[in-house]
């Protein structure tokens, strides 16, 4: 990064510094060409709260917004930025091109930008700069974990804007599990009533309305940021049990939301009406989320209740299948199968992609092997190799450091280091990109899912942006970056573990 530009983060791939600087003030006005709409709004919207600027349109302006199909190699989401002492040019294929440069704009501003309160006697210029950025990676993930604890959407808000600000594309909701069930779902009120509640020594509840879930869904579309839901199936399943007894296994047993940590043992019943019910939970996911992906869980299935259950037994023996251990994946076949005549691609946590159809894309989580193998077999893959991007997992080995998942410490440079690509094979599937996840089995506050995320998402996104971006570089860059989480409000975990947080209160995580 040249010394007299703002540290950028993600690196872009193609980086210029020039002399001067262009100055944004109040007569400043943006030109923008048919189909740029959407990038001059947000534009606005992102840089009124601090600068006060109003941006307004004019056919002379001197920031230009320009949608220009010629340039396709800069893919969906590439674009080209000049900013000159007299002009500010920012170019690409596509509108979500505009989307990521408006992003980069931001990080060039000082970093009170960022705010989002009035910030008085600050200067607004953008140091002159030539830039050309395509990511690397097409999926560039954070998935949050709201079933074991429930954030309310606004929070998921902000969390959009964060993962925009550093380009990721992605924020994948767990919104199912054996400890809580957020989804609405207007056939089954019971799974939010029932499912959303649970008991035991640290009582939690929560569920969305479709109206604040599709209101996220706008809010992240305005930013080029997809919104991927998750119903886990089979397996942890005990919240929709729990409303819906009748669904499982074991006739006539009632069970409660699961207040314990780790992995169930009660699943779905495979007997045609969990299929039904099933679909029509996910026909009002489709009807919620446009993704174009659609998540069902898959993992982590005990298979000792259909072992024991006649009816599941009748059913392996009636489908052909020399055993109980294979309903898994004949029931994600079938719920996979419905996704794809409702025209979306099933996703699926899986650790080679064996026993799944083709069309399945592959979350692999355990070994980098298995996201080979699974491409090898034909899937899209997205890697989430568990000792790389599993935030969960404490950040280093301090004493004074908040509660984590048991499991080896996954430090910033672990993160950054992650290449899901690895070496070059000739594969038949296609490796998407990578994700962060955070599962918040002991993550209950907003600021506590600050500082698991922070500064390791950073991380994450430079690398599945810019593909080789050097680990000296970044740390000082991550650095400088730090004043903009700052003025973000984020509460982030250390920049170096071995160094003490300033602003860490010692009580926030309590």
């Amino acid at each position: 990064m040249p010394a007299h530009l703002p540290p950028l983060i993600p690196l872009p791939t193609q980086l210029t510094h020039r002399p001067g600087h262009f100055s944004l003030g109040p007569d400043t006005t943006v030109r923008v060409s048919p189909g740029a709409e959407p990038a001059a709004d947000l534009l606005r919207t992102l840089l009124a709260p601090a600068t006060g600027l109003p941006l307004t349109a004019s056919p002379e302006g001197s920031f230009v917004l320009a949608l220009d199909p010629d340039l396709g190699g800069l893919g969906a989401e590439g674009y080209g930025l000049t900013v000159a002492p007299d002009a500010v040019l920012l170019r690409a294929a596509q509108v979500t091109g505009l989307l990521r440069g408006v992003q980069t704009v931001r990080q060039l501003l000082p970093e009170q930008a960022l705010s989002d309160t009035p910030q008085s006697g600050v200067p607004w210029r953008l140091p002159c700069a030539e830039i050309t950025d395509v990511p690397r990676h097409v999926w560039r993930g954070f998935m949050l974990d709201v079933a074991r604890h429930f954030q309310p959407v606004s929070f998921l808000r902000r969390y959009v804007d964060l993962l925009a600000l550093h380009k990721l594309n992605v924020l994948h909701l767990h919104l199912t599990d054996d400890q809580g069930w957020r989804m609405p779902v207007a056939a089954y009120p019971r799974l939010t009533e029932v499912g959303g509640r649970r008991s035991g020594p640290v009582p939690h509840e929560g569920a969305y309305t479709r109206e604040e879930l599709r209101s996220l869904v706008d809010h992240a579309a305005a930013r080029g940021v997809t919104v991927v839901p998750e119903i886990e199936m089979p397996g942890h399943a005990r919240a929709a049990l729990a409303a819906h007894p009748e669904l499982g296994n074991v006739p006539g047993r009632r069970l409660d939301v699961w207040s314990r940590w780790g992995v169930c043992d009660t699943v779905f019943g495979v007997h045609d009406p969990v299929l039904d019910f099933c679909r029509t939970v996910l026909d009002e996911v489709v009807d919620v989320f446009p993704s174009p992906h659609i998540h069902i869980g898959g993992d982590e299935c005990p298979t000792t209740e259909w072992a024991a259950s006649p009816v599941a037994r009748s059913r392996a023996a009636a489908e052909g299948l020399a055993h109980t251990d294979a309903l898994r994946d004949w029931f994600l076949g079938r719920i996979g199968a419905f996704l794809v005549e409702r025209g979306r691609t099933p996703v699926a946590w899986a650790e080679t992609g064996e026993g799944l159809p083709p069309e399945f894309t592959v979350m692999t989580w355990r070994d980098p092997e298995h996201t080979r193998i699974a491409l090898k077999r034909g899937h899209s893959v997205i890697s989430c190799l568990h000792r790389a991007t599993y935030l969960d997992y404490a950040q280093s080995d301090a004493p004074a450091d908040p509660a984590a998942q048991q499991g080896p410490v996954v430090g910033l440079r672990a993160v950054h280091e992650h290449d899901p690509a690895g070496d070059d094979i000739d594969t038949a599937g296609r490796l998407l990109g990578s994700q962060a996840q955070l599962w918040t089995e002991y993550v209950r506050t907003q600021e506590h899912v600050d500082r698991m995320t922070f500064p390791r998402l950073c991380a994450l996104a430079d690398r599945a942006w810019h593909g080789d971006p050097p680990w000296p570089d970044f740390r000082v860059r991550l650095g400088a970056h730090s004043a903009r989480l700052a003025a973000l409000g984020v509460r982030h975990g250390p920049l170096d573990p071995h160094v003490p947080i300033p602003h860490r209160s010692g009580e926030e995580l309590s």
